[in-house]
């Protein structure tokens, strides 16, 4: 068994998968920009917001595999099973968690005003819109099948 760690570097599958979350992250961060006019690097490693950098990670993965690999292999259908997965989770359990902080945040709003409170709010934006998510989706596939497409007229990967 080769135990070299370095090789994860080489493997074509990690950069499609690796550039499409971070597409998506630099998407978010630009896209703040454009509205407040304020370069906030938070949105690099942030949750939520447009388009689901979770959602490009996991649909990136599943198309570079299925480009590079077969898309009859195991390994493929294993992939398609954890982006849809993924992408599910995103889209409800995690969408639903930023609904609930955000009424939470209502309730501390309401009671501050009346009365001494913490001001300490929860984070809201933690899920995504289905559109979010298929926006995602889309960044992933199209960034995987660019890095593969890169990684067969470049010899070292």
């Amino acid at each position: 068994m080769d135990l070299n760690v370095i090789d994860i570097f080489k493997n074509v599958n990690f950069w499609a998968s690796f550039l499409a979350w971070l597409t998506a992250q630099f998407t978010k961060m630009i896209n703040a920009f454009l509205k407040t006019k304020k370069l906030d690097f938070r949105y690099i490693v942030s949750t939520g917001g447009m388009p689901s950098a979770h959602s490009a990670m996991s649909s990136g993965l599943a198309a570079s595999i299925g480009i590079s690999c077969g898309f009859k292999s195991p390994l493929f259908a294993v992939s398609l099973a954890f982006a849809l997965l993924t992408m599910f989770d995103a889209s409800t359990v995690r969408r639903a968690a930023g609904e609930q902080a955000r009424l939470l945040n209502e309730m501390i709003d309401e009671i501050f005003k009346q009365h001494r409170f913490s001001e300490r709010k929860l984070v809201e934006l933690l899920g995504h819109t289905r559109l979010e998510v298929f926006l995602g989706a889309i960044v992933g596939i199209l960034v995987a099948s660019i890095v593969n497409a890169l990684s067969y007229s470049i010899p070292a990967l």
